[in-house]
């Protein structure tokens, strides 16, 4: 072995021993003050919520307060830049969702980057989407859906709540892996969607399993396939849009904890720990699974390379479609 690298191992082996005290230290006396778990998002959504059952545990296992703070706007930019911005502490955490993995693609203006300007903490887990119809659509399977649009070119609508979501461009990603031409319609969020949906306004959607479920089961909308890796715990009998003829597709929904980049190391391994620990947890992992998501859990670098994965996946069909929104 090279010389300088035998004595560069060895220099890192000695920094590396006297910095463990010390950092050994930090991680046991944070936190010392209330957390802040930013959700770039309003109240009520898939994240927020995840973010308040995740906040309230961590709360009691840190002995110290868990403040949820919904900074919405912007695409998601406020909340996000408010934690890049901030004091790198770990006392201010960002709850991310799938929008970290387009945001700077779709809004090239950003004045963060993603993968340089936060520091991945912990994977939380993913939700998949499911694709539902009007029932008067005349189709039944993913595979006549196919079959109907290639029929009538331009003639169906989908909906996947704002234009920057990964449920908008869940439909972008199927039209260019079927060869199809799904018409996006933009919707400030699900509430005006359904109403569309139920009405026979709209023909095809993209949203959260948990939300389209009750309809689904009522007969007012018509399943065709869940969107992510796997099935759905919350709707195991449908397939995956990749089972049902699309091999390759996948557009899940995901969450992560966050700081500024800048967060020491031993903190980022004490909050690994915690979120790691409390999503474990018999009655978390219930909680987390009724709201339609799978608890997923990982290193901090199981994070940055999910992360890393999303944004090239996305960035690449947002570039060669233009959908930014700037």
């Amino acid at each position: 072995m090279d010389v300088s690298i035998v004595r560069g191992i060895s220099v890192c082996i000695v920094a590396c021993t006297l910095a463990a005290p010390g950092m050994g230290a930090l991680a046991q006396s944070y936190p010392n003050r209330p957390i802040r778990l930013v959700v770039a998002v309003p109240p009520g959504g898939s994240t927020d919520v995840i973010a308040r059952i995740v906040g309230a545990r961590l709360s009691e296992r840190v002995g110290q307060q868990v403040v949820i703070d919904n900074r919405s706007g912007a695409a998601g930019l406020i909340g996000i830049e408010l934690v890049v911005r901030a004091l790198a502490d770990g006392h201010t955490l960002l709850i991310g969702a799938g929008s970290l993995g387009t945001i700077n693609a779709m809004v090239p203006a950003a004045r963060f980057n993603a993968q340089k300007d936060l520091a991945p903490i912990a994977m939380l887990g993913t939700s998949p989407y499911v694709l539902v119809v009007q029932p008067a659509l005349p189709v039944k399977t993913v595979a006549e859906l196919v079959a109907h649009a290639r029929a009538n070119p331009g003639k169906l609508d989908f909906a996947g709540s704002t234009p920057g979501s990964l449920q908008r461009l869940a439909g972008e990603h199927l039209n260019r892996m079927a060869g199809i031409d799904l018409l996006y319609v933009p919707y400030k969020g699900t509430g005006q969607v359904i109403p569309d949906l139920l009405a026979g306004r709209l023909q095809v959607a993209f949203d959260n399993v948990l939300i389209l479920a009750p309809y689904v089961r009522s007969g007012a909308l018509r399943a065709l396939a869940v969107t992510g890796a796997t099935r759905s715990a919350i709707m195991p009998e449908l397939p995956t849009i990749a089972e049902a003829g699309i091999p390759g597709f996948q557009a899940a929904g995901w969450f992560g904890a966050f700081g500024p980049s800048a967060t020491p190391t031993a903190v980022i391994t004490r909050l690994n720990g915690e979120f790691t620990s409390l999503i474990q947890e018999p009655s978390i992992r219930d909680r987390l699974v009724a709201q339609g998501m799978d608890p997923i859990t990982g290193t901090p670098e199981l994070l940055r390379a999910h992360l890393a994965r999303e944004i090239e996946k996305w960035g690449k069909l947002i570039r060669e479609t233009g959908l930014t929104l700037q």
